[in-house]
């Protein structure tokens, strides 16, 4: 599933899985007895590739540098994760795991996001809100498939965005 999905199949059905896997389908339902359980496997694997990443240490000293260096982290995760994000999208409002697996990571990068950010900042509603939706994966997202931008020029505009809300600050 997680080749399919990986090559762009958003939606694949358990008869496309156990023939990628070459195995029957009476295989696939045995070894994940629901659909939320091959989301779980799917998940971790991404998660496993993508979490260092994450939780790399910046090696920027002052707020400003750090969300910089936070918007390139994100481009790169957000890139890797694009069709599990969007298969998962798909599916969400008919999956209890998956709607807790996008709170949990929409939780994650508010907090990734607040910790780098001076206190007058992060404590502003409005602003806050305006730098969570610009550095978020729905705009990365919107940016490279509804827009058509370039990994780069996407990875440009949300620093633009960034560095617009935040000039004079």
């Amino acid at each position: 599933m997680r080749a399919l999905i990986g090559a762009g199949e958003m939606n694949p059905s358990a008869a496309q899985i156990a023939e990628r896997a070459g195995v029957s389908l009476r295989s696939v339902f045995r070894h994940f007895e629901d659909m939320d359980s091959l989301y779980r496997e799917i998940a971790a694997l991404v998660e496993a590739e993508v979490m260092p990443l994450a939780l790399r240490p910046f090696e920027a000293t002052d707020w400003r540098a750090r969300l910089v260096e936070l918007t390139a982290r994100r481009a790169d995760i957000f890139e890797r994760i694009l069709p599990f994000r969007v298969a998962g999208a798909a599916r969400r409002f008919q999956s209890a795991y998956l709607m807790d697996d996008y709170r949990r990571t929409v939780a994650l990068e508010q907090s990734a996001l607040k910790a780098i950010l001076p206190a007058a900042i992060a404590g502003d509603p409005l602003l806050f809100a305006a730098l969570d939706v610009v550095t978020s994966f729905d705009a990365w997202r919107r940016m490279r498939q509804d827009q058509g931008l370039s990994i780069k020029k996407a990875e440009a505009a949300m620093r633009l965005a960034v560095e617009r809300l935040t000039a004079g600050l």
